[in-house]
Protein backbone atom coordinates (compact mmCIF):
# COMPACT_ATOMS: atom_id res chain seq x y z
CA UNK A 1 0.00 0.00 0.00
CA UNK A 2 1.43 3.33 -1.12
CA UNK A 3 1.82 6.16 1.34
CA UNK A 4 -1.01 8.70 1.60
CA UNK A 5 -3.83 6.16 1.37
CA UNK A 6 -5.27 3.07 3.07
CA UNK A 7 -7.11 -0.11 2.11
CA UNK A 8 -10.86 0.09 1.67
CA UNK A 9 -12.94 3.26 1.73
CA UNK A 10 -15.60 4.75 -0.53
CA UNK A 11 -16.20 7.76 -2.78
CA UNK A 12 -19.58 9.28 -1.94
CA UNK A 13 -20.81 12.45 -3.65
CA UNK A 14 -19.00 15.07 -1.59
CA UNK A 15 -21.48 17.97 -1.86
CA UNK A 16 -18.71 20.44 -1.03
CA UNK A 17 -19.35 22.75 -3.99
CA UNK A 18 -22.28 24.26 -2.09
CA UNK A 19 -19.98 26.05 0.38
CA UNK A 20 -16.30 25.54 -0.46
CA UNK A 21 -16.08 28.95 -2.09
CA UNK A 22 -18.12 30.72 0.60
CA UNK A 23 -15.88 32.84 2.79
CA UNK A 24 -16.37 32.57 6.54
CA UNK A 25 -18.62 35.35 7.86
CA UNK A 26 -19.16 36.18 11.51
CA UNK A 27 -22.60 35.68 12.97
CA UNK A 28 -23.69 37.52 16.11
CA UNK A 29 -26.48 35.64 17.92
CA UNK A 30 -29.70 37.40 18.89
CA UNK A 31 -31.40 34.94 21.23
CA UNK A 32 -30.46 33.22 24.47
CA UNK A 33 -27.22 31.24 24.70
CA UNK A 34 -27.21 27.63 25.96
CA UNK A 35 -24.12 25.80 27.24
CA UNK A 36 -24.48 22.03 27.84
CA UNK A 37 -22.10 20.93 30.61
CA UNK A 38 -21.09 17.72 28.81
CA UNK A 39 -20.02 18.96 25.37
CA UNK A 40 -16.81 16.95 25.62
CA UNK A 41 -15.64 13.42 26.40
CA UNK A 42 -15.25 12.81 30.13
CA UNK A 43 -16.85 14.24 33.25
CA UNK A 44 -19.37 17.08 32.82
CA UNK A 45 -18.17 20.55 33.73
CA UNK A 46 -19.37 22.11 37.01
CA UNK A 47 -21.08 25.52 37.01
CA UNK A 48 -19.21 28.37 38.72
CA UNK A 49 -22.03 30.87 38.12
CA UNK A 50 -25.60 30.98 39.42
CA UNK A 51 -28.94 32.32 38.27
CA UNK A 52 -28.91 36.12 38.19
CA UNK A 53 -25.14 36.53 37.69
CA UNK A 54 -23.99 38.85 34.92
CA UNK A 55 -21.28 37.45 32.69
CA UNK A 56 -19.17 38.69 29.77
CA UNK A 57 -17.76 36.91 26.73
CA UNK A 58 -14.68 34.88 27.59
CA UNK A 59 -15.63 34.49 31.25
CA UNK A 60 -15.42 31.03 32.82
CA UNK A 61 -18.93 29.76 33.59
CA UNK A 62 -18.20 26.07 34.26
CA UNK A 63 -14.97 24.40 35.34
CA UNK A 64 -13.67 20.97 34.36
CA UNK A 65 -15.22 18.21 36.47
CA UNK A 66 -12.04 16.12 36.49
CA UNK A 67 -8.78 15.53 34.62
CA UNK A 68 -10.68 14.26 31.56
CA UNK A 69 -13.08 17.18 31.29
CA UNK A 70 -13.06 20.75 29.96
CA UNK A 71 -13.79 24.30 31.06
CA UNK A 72 -16.67 26.18 29.45
CA UNK A 73 -16.72 29.93 28.84
CA UNK A 74 -19.52 32.28 27.91
CA UNK A 75 -19.41 33.55 24.34
CA UNK A 76 -21.71 36.53 24.97
CA UNK A 77 -22.43 39.03 27.69
CA UNK A 78 -25.67 38.89 29.60
CA UNK A 79 -27.38 37.40 32.65
CA UNK A 80 -27.52 33.78 33.74
CA UNK A 81 -31.19 32.95 33.20
CA UNK A 82 -31.21 29.36 34.45
CA UNK A 83 -29.21 26.19 35.00
CA UNK A 84 -31.52 23.46 33.78
CA UNK A 85 -32.01 20.51 31.44
CA UNK A 86 -31.85 21.55 27.78
CA UNK A 87 -31.76 19.72 24.46
CA UNK A 88 -28.35 19.02 22.86
CA UNK A 89 -27.55 18.53 19.15
CA UNK A 90 -27.15 14.79 19.87
CA UNK A 91 -30.85 14.61 20.72
CA UNK A 92 -30.70 14.07 24.47
CA UNK A 93 -31.02 16.52 27.32
CA UNK A 94 -28.39 17.52 29.83
CA UNK A 95 -27.79 20.13 32.51
CA UNK A 96 -27.04 23.43 30.77
CA UNK A 97 -26.26 27.03 31.64
CA UNK A 98 -28.71 29.40 29.93
CA UNK A 99 -27.64 33.02 29.42
CA UNK A 100 -29.93 35.89 28.42
CA UNK A 101 -27.90 37.52 25.65
CA UNK A 102 -27.79 41.33 26.00
CA UNK A 103 -26.28 41.60 22.47
CA UNK A 104 -23.59 43.99 23.70
CA UNK A 105 -20.89 41.26 23.46
CA UNK A 106 -18.78 42.83 26.16
CA UNK A 107 -15.59 40.78 26.52
CA UNK A 108 -12.94 39.90 29.03
CA UNK A 109 -9.79 41.95 28.39
CA UNK A 110 -7.92 39.26 26.47
CA UNK A 111 -4.83 41.46 26.13
CA UNK A 112 -4.04 40.82 29.80
CA UNK A 113 -3.77 37.10 29.03
CA UNK A 114 -1.32 37.40 26.15
CA UNK A 115 2.03 35.87 27.05
CA UNK A 116 5.48 35.78 25.48
CA UNK A 117 5.76 32.34 23.91
CA UNK A 118 9.51 32.32 24.42
CA UNK A 119 9.12 32.49 28.20
CA UNK A 120 6.63 29.61 28.52
CA UNK A 121 7.57 26.16 29.76
CA UNK A 122 5.79 23.02 28.51
CA UNK A 123 3.63 22.91 31.64
CA UNK A 124 2.60 26.55 31.10
CA UNK A 125 1.38 25.83 27.56
CA UNK A 126 -0.59 22.77 28.69
CA UNK A 127 -2.18 24.78 31.51
CA UNK A 128 -3.21 27.57 29.13
CA UNK A 129 -4.79 25.04 26.75
CA UNK A 130 -6.60 23.44 29.69
CA UNK A 131 -7.81 26.79 31.03
CA UNK A 132 -9.07 27.73 27.55
CA UNK A 133 -11.36 24.67 27.47
CA UNK A 134 -10.01 23.39 24.16
CA UNK A 135 -11.22 19.99 22.96
CA UNK A 136 -11.01 18.02 19.73
CA UNK A 137 -13.33 19.92 17.38
CA UNK A 138 -13.64 17.27 14.69
CA UNK A 139 -16.55 15.80 16.62
CA UNK A 140 -14.91 13.58 19.25
CA UNK A 141 -14.56 16.35 21.86
CA UNK A 142 -11.60 14.81 23.67
CA UNK A 143 -9.94 17.40 25.97
CA UNK A 144 -6.81 18.64 24.20
CA UNK A 145 -4.70 19.11 27.34
CA UNK A 146 -5.17 15.39 28.07
CA UNK A 147 -4.19 14.36 24.54
CA UNK A 148 -1.07 16.51 24.78
CA UNK A 149 -0.06 14.83 28.07
CA UNK A 150 0.60 11.20 27.05
CA UNK A 151 2.33 8.78 29.40
CA UNK A 152 4.98 8.08 26.76
CA UNK A 153 5.82 11.74 26.12
CA UNK A 154 9.40 10.96 25.01
CA UNK A 155 8.13 8.60 22.27
CA UNK A 156 6.00 11.20 20.48
CA UNK A 157 7.70 12.09 17.21
CA UNK A 158 4.84 13.06 14.86
CA UNK A 159 2.09 15.68 15.23
CA UNK A 160 -0.51 15.37 12.46
CA UNK A 161 -2.91 18.18 11.58
CA UNK A 162 -6.00 16.55 10.10
CA UNK A 163 -6.84 18.68 7.07
CA UNK A 164 -8.44 15.81 5.16
CA UNK A 165 -12.05 16.85 5.90
CA UNK A 166 -13.23 13.70 4.13
CA UNK A 167 -16.82 13.85 5.39
CA UNK A 168 -19.15 14.97 2.54
CA UNK A 169 -20.59 18.52 2.56
CA UNK A 170 -18.27 19.86 5.30
CA UNK A 171 -16.03 22.78 4.30
CA UNK A 172 -15.33 24.56 7.60
CA UNK A 173 -11.78 23.20 7.88
CA UNK A 174 -11.13 23.93 4.21
CA UNK A 175 -12.10 27.58 4.63
CA UNK A 176 -9.85 27.90 7.69
CA UNK A 177 -6.93 26.45 5.71
CA UNK A 178 -7.60 28.98 2.94
CA UNK A 179 -8.27 32.01 5.15
CA UNK A 180 -6.10 31.45 8.25
CA UNK A 181 -3.19 29.19 7.26
CA UNK A 182 -0.70 31.17 9.37
CA UNK A 183 -2.62 30.34 12.54
CA UNK A 184 -2.50 26.64 11.66
CA UNK A 185 1.26 26.74 11.15
CA UNK A 186 2.00 28.63 14.37
CA UNK A 187 -0.48 26.48 16.32
CA UNK A 188 1.23 23.34 15.00
CA UNK A 189 4.67 24.71 15.95
CA UNK A 190 3.42 25.37 19.49
CA UNK A 191 2.33 21.73 19.78
CA UNK A 192 5.54 20.40 18.18
CA UNK A 193 7.60 22.32 20.74
CA UNK A 194 5.87 20.44 23.56
CA UNK A 195 7.82 17.32 22.59
CA UNK A 196 11.59 16.91 22.36
CA UNK A 197 11.72 14.82 19.19
CA UNK A 198 8.56 15.77 17.25
CA UNK A 199 8.01 17.03 13.73
CA UNK A 200 4.72 18.02 12.10
CA UNK A 201 2.60 16.87 9.19
CA UNK A 202 -0.31 18.81 7.69
CA UNK A 203 -2.36 16.22 5.78
CA UNK A 204 -4.77 17.47 3.09
CA UNK A 205 -6.87 15.49 0.62
CA UNK A 206 -6.06 16.13 -3.05
CA UNK A 207 -9.55 17.54 -3.74
CA UNK A 208 -8.38 20.70 -1.93
CA UNK A 209 -5.52 21.86 -4.19
CA UNK A 210 -5.72 25.53 -3.18
CA UNK A 211 -5.35 24.71 0.52
CA UNK A 212 -2.47 22.35 -0.21
CA UNK A 213 -0.72 24.94 -2.39
CA UNK A 214 -1.10 27.72 0.18
CA UNK A 215 0.16 25.70 3.15
CA UNK A 216 2.96 24.15 1.08
CA UNK A 217 4.21 27.60 0.12
CA UNK A 218 4.01 28.98 3.64
CA UNK A 219 5.96 26.04 5.09
CA UNK A 220 8.67 25.81 2.42
CA UNK A 221 11.31 27.03 4.87
CA UNK A 222 9.97 25.10 7.88
CA UNK A 223 12.26 22.10 8.33
CA UNK A 224 10.07 20.54 10.99
CA UNK A 225 6.76 20.71 9.05
CA UNK A 226 5.76 18.67 6.00
CA UNK A 227 2.57 19.26 4.02
CA UNK A 228 1.34 16.08 2.32
CA UNK A 229 -1.36 15.42 -0.24
CA UNK A 230 -3.67 12.52 0.63
CA UNK A 231 -5.76 10.53 -1.81
CA UNK A 232 -9.38 11.69 -1.70
CA UNK A 233 -11.34 8.85 -0.16
CA UNK A 234 -13.70 8.48 2.80
CA UNK A 235 -12.80 7.95 5.71
CA UNK A 236 -9.32 9.35 5.00
CA UNK A 237 -9.64 11.69 7.99
CA UNK A 238 -10.45 8.95 10.52
CA UNK A 239 -7.64 8.85 13.09
CA UNK A 240 -6.37 5.32 12.41
CA UNK A 241 -6.58 5.70 8.62
CA UNK A 242 -4.94 9.15 8.73
CA UNK A 243 -2.02 7.86 10.79
CA UNK A 244 -1.51 4.92 8.43
CA UNK A 245 -1.75 7.07 5.30
CA UNK A 246 0.63 9.71 6.71
CA UNK A 247 3.23 7.53 8.44
CA UNK A 248 2.62 3.88 7.51
CA UNK A 249 2.06 3.07 11.19
CA UNK A 250 -0.78 0.78 12.23
CA UNK A 251 -3.10 1.59 15.14
CA UNK A 252 -5.75 -0.86 16.37
CA UNK A 253 -8.61 -0.54 18.87
CA UNK A 254 -6.39 -1.49 21.81
CA UNK A 255 -3.94 1.31 21.04
CA UNK A 256 -3.91 5.07 21.30
CA UNK A 257 -2.29 7.15 18.55
CA UNK A 258 0.42 7.98 21.12
CA UNK A 259 1.34 4.27 21.17
CA UNK A 260 2.40 4.75 17.54
CA UNK A 261 4.30 7.94 18.40
CA UNK A 262 1.58 10.19 16.94
CA UNK A 263 -0.82 12.88 18.09
CA UNK A 264 -3.61 13.95 15.71
CA UNK A 265 -5.33 17.34 15.94
CA UNK A 266 -8.17 18.81 13.92
CA UNK A 267 -7.60 22.09 12.01
CA UNK A 268 -10.04 24.04 14.19
CA UNK A 269 -8.40 22.65 17.33
CA UNK A 270 -4.93 23.78 16.22
CA UNK A 271 -6.28 27.27 15.51
CA UNK A 272 -7.86 27.29 18.98
CA UNK A 273 -4.44 26.44 20.46
CA UNK A 274 -2.96 29.41 18.56
CA UNK A 275 -5.70 31.75 19.81
CA UNK A 276 -5.30 30.61 23.41
CA UNK A 277 -1.51 30.93 23.51
CA UNK A 278 -0.93 33.91 21.21
CA UNK A 279 -4.15 35.92 21.67
CA UNK A 280 -5.14 34.85 25.18
CA UNK A 281 -8.61 33.79 24.01
CA UNK A 282 -10.49 30.76 25.38
CA UNK A 283 -12.55 28.53 23.09
CA UNK A 284 -15.78 30.48 22.57
CA UNK A 285 -16.35 30.18 18.83
CA UNK A 286 -15.90 27.85 15.88
CA UNK A 287 -16.67 27.66 12.14
CA UNK A 288 -19.91 25.88 11.25
CA UNK A 289 -21.03 24.93 7.73
CA UNK A 290 -24.78 25.41 7.12
CA UNK A 291 -25.52 23.44 3.96
CA UNK A 292 -27.64 20.97 2.02
CA UNK A 293 -30.11 21.17 -0.85
CA UNK A 294 -32.80 22.59 1.46
CA UNK A 295 -30.81 25.68 2.49
CA UNK A 296 -31.44 28.83 0.45
CA UNK A 297 -27.97 30.31 0.91
CA UNK A 298 -25.45 27.70 2.16
CA UNK A 299 -22.81 29.41 4.29
CA UNK A 300 -19.74 29.05 6.49
CA UNK A 301 -20.20 31.04 9.70
CA UNK A 302 -17.82 31.78 12.56
CA UNK A 303 -20.27 31.09 15.35
CA UNK A 304 -20.22 31.82 19.07
CA UNK A 305 -20.74 28.67 21.10
CA UNK A 306 -24.20 28.48 22.62
CA UNK A 307 -25.91 30.01 19.56
CA UNK A 308 -29.30 28.54 18.67
CA UNK A 309 -29.10 26.31 15.57
CA UNK A 310 -32.44 27.54 14.16
CA UNK A 311 -31.03 31.08 14.25
CA UNK A 312 -28.12 29.96 12.09
CA UNK A 313 -30.39 28.34 9.54
CA UNK A 314 -32.43 31.53 9.35
CA UNK A 315 -29.19 33.47 8.84
CA UNK A 316 -28.49 31.25 5.83
CA UNK A 317 -31.80 32.26 4.27
CA UNK A 318 -33.88 29.54 5.88
CA UNK A 319 -35.27 26.53 4.07
CA UNK A 320 -35.89 26.55 0.32
CA UNK A 321 -38.06 23.44 0.83
CA UNK A 322 -39.04 21.24 3.72
CA UNK A 323 -36.12 19.00 4.76
CA UNK A 324 -36.68 15.27 5.09
CA UNK A 325 -33.62 14.98 7.30
CA UNK A 326 -31.46 17.36 9.31
CA UNK A 327 -28.05 16.16 10.49
CA UNK A 328 -25.64 17.68 12.97
CA UNK A 329 -22.32 16.96 11.25
CA UNK A 330 -21.84 15.14 7.96
CA UNK A 331 -24.04 12.48 6.33
CA UNK A 332 -21.71 9.58 7.17
CA UNK A 333 -21.03 10.04 10.88
CA UNK A 334 -23.30 12.90 11.91
CA UNK A 335 -26.40 12.59 14.12
CA UNK A 336 -29.93 13.10 12.86
CA UNK A 337 -31.77 15.92 14.65
CA UNK A 338 -35.47 16.00 15.49
CA UNK A 339 -35.44 19.58 16.78
CA UNK A 340 -33.55 22.73 15.83
CA UNK A 341 -33.95 24.15 19.33
CA UNK A 342 -30.43 23.11 20.31
CA UNK A 343 -27.19 25.09 20.65
CA UNK A 344 -23.93 25.07 18.74
CA UNK A 345 -21.36 23.22 20.87
CA UNK A 346 -17.60 22.69 20.62
CA UNK A 347 -18.18 19.66 18.39
CA UNK A 348 -20.71 21.19 15.96
CA UNK A 349 -18.94 21.25 12.58
CA UNK A 350 -22.01 21.49 10.33
CA UNK A 351 -25.77 21.45 10.05
CA UNK A 352 -26.82 19.50 6.96
CA UNK A 353 -30.40 19.80 5.65
CA UNK A 354 -31.44 17.27 3.01
CA UNK A 355 -34.63 16.88 0.95
CA UNK A 356 -34.26 13.08 0.91
CA UNK A 357 -33.81 10.63 3.76
CA UNK A 358 -32.14 7.80 1.88
CA UNK A 359 -31.97 5.61 4.99
CA UNK A 360 -35.68 5.91 5.78
CA UNK A 361 -36.60 5.29 2.14
CA UNK A 362 -34.76 1.94 1.97
CA UNK A 363 -36.12 -1.30 3.38
CA UNK A 364 -33.45 -3.71 4.67
CA UNK A 365 -33.46 -7.23 3.22
CA UNK A 366 -31.41 -10.38 3.63
CA UNK A 367 -27.67 -10.37 2.97
CA UNK A 368 -26.86 -11.55 -0.58
CA UNK A 369 -23.26 -12.50 0.32
CA UNK A 370 -21.76 -10.07 -2.23
CA UNK A 371 -18.78 -9.13 -0.05
CA UNK A 372 -18.94 -5.41 -0.85
CA UNK A 373 -18.95 -4.47 2.83
CA UNK A 374 -15.71 -6.41 3.35
CA UNK A 375 -13.99 -4.79 0.37
CA UNK A 376 -14.65 -1.21 1.57
CA UNK A 377 -14.09 -1.71 5.32
CA UNK A 378 -11.02 0.30 6.42
CA UNK A 379 -10.86 -1.77 9.61
CA UNK A 380 -10.41 -4.94 7.50
CA UNK A 381 -13.19 -6.86 9.26
CA UNK A 382 -16.34 -8.62 7.98
CA UNK A 383 -19.22 -6.23 8.72
CA UNK A 384 -21.92 -8.65 7.58
CA UNK A 385 -20.70 -11.36 9.94
CA UNK A 386 -20.27 -8.91 12.81
CA UNK A 387 -23.82 -7.58 12.34
CA UNK A 388 -25.15 -11.16 12.41
CA UNK A 389 -23.23 -11.85 15.63
CA UNK A 390 -24.41 -8.57 17.14
CA UNK A 391 -28.04 -9.37 16.34
CA UNK A 392 -27.60 -12.83 17.91
CA UNK A 393 -25.96 -11.20 20.96
CA UNK A 394 -23.02 -13.56 20.49
CA UNK A 395 -20.49 -11.27 22.18
CA UNK A 396 -17.81 -13.96 22.46
CA UNK A 397 -17.62 -14.54 18.71
CA UNK A 398 -18.18 -10.84 18.00
CA UNK A 399 -14.93 -10.15 19.87
CA UNK A 400 -13.12 -13.13 18.33
CA UNK A 401 -13.91 -11.72 14.89
CA UNK A 402 -12.43 -8.31 15.77
CA UNK A 403 -15.71 -6.49 16.27
CA UNK A 404 -13.96 -3.77 18.25
CA UNK A 405 -11.86 -2.86 15.18
CA UNK A 406 -14.92 -1.26 13.56
CA UNK A 407 -14.49 2.53 13.48
CA UNK A 408 -18.21 3.10 12.77
CA UNK A 409 -17.43 5.04 9.59
CA UNK A 410 -20.55 3.84 7.74
CA UNK A 411 -18.80 2.57 4.60
CA UNK A 412 -20.41 -0.88 4.86
CA UNK A 413 -23.95 0.48 5.21
CA UNK A 414 -23.31 2.87 2.31
CA UNK A 415 -22.42 0.13 -0.21
CA UNK A 416 -24.74 -2.65 1.04
CA UNK A 417 -27.18 -3.55 -1.80
CA UNK A 418 -29.46 -5.20 0.79
CA UNK A 419 -29.61 -1.88 2.70
CA UNK A 420 -28.78 -3.58 5.99
CA UNK A 421 -28.11 -1.28 8.93
CA UNK A 422 -24.67 -2.78 9.43
CA UNK A 423 -22.89 0.14 11.09
CA UNK A 424 -25.70 0.91 13.53
CA UNK A 425 -26.00 -2.76 14.57
CA UNK A 426 -22.27 -3.19 15.12
CA UNK A 427 -21.95 0.19 16.86
CA UNK A 428 -24.64 -0.71 19.38
CA UNK A 429 -22.79 -3.87 20.41
CA UNK A 430 -19.45 -2.06 20.59
CA UNK A 431 -21.04 0.54 22.87
CA UNK A 432 -22.35 -2.18 25.18
CA UNK A 433 -18.96 -3.92 25.31
CA UNK A 434 -17.17 -0.66 26.14
CA UNK A 435 -19.74 0.18 28.82
CA UNK A 436 -19.29 -3.25 30.40
CA UNK A 437 -15.50 -2.85 30.39
CA UNK A 438 -15.84 0.58 32.01
CA UNK A 439 -17.94 -0.94 34.79
CA UNK A 440 -15.06 -3.35 35.40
Amino acid sequence: MARFSFMGGIHPNDGKKLTMDKEVTEYFPKGEMVYPLNQHIGAPAKPVVKKGDRVVAGQLIAEAGGFVSANIHSAASGTVKAIEQRLTPAGGKCESIVIENDQEFEEVDFSKKIRDLETLYREDVIDIIKDAGIVGMGGAGFPTHVKLSPKNEADIDTIIVNGAECEPYLTSDYRRMIEEPEKIIVGLKIIINLFDHATGIIAIEDNKPEAYKKLKELTKDEEEIEVIKLKTKYPQGAERQLIYASTGRYVNSKMLPADAGCIVQNVDTVISVYEAIIEGRPLISRVVTITGDCIKEPQNFIVRLGTNIKELIDAAGGFSKDPAKIICGGPMMGRAMYSLEAPVTKGTSAILCLSRDAVAESEPSNCIKCGKCVSVCPGRVNPSLLADLAEARDIENFLKNDGMECCECGCCSFVCPAKRHLTQTIAGTRKNVLAKRKRG
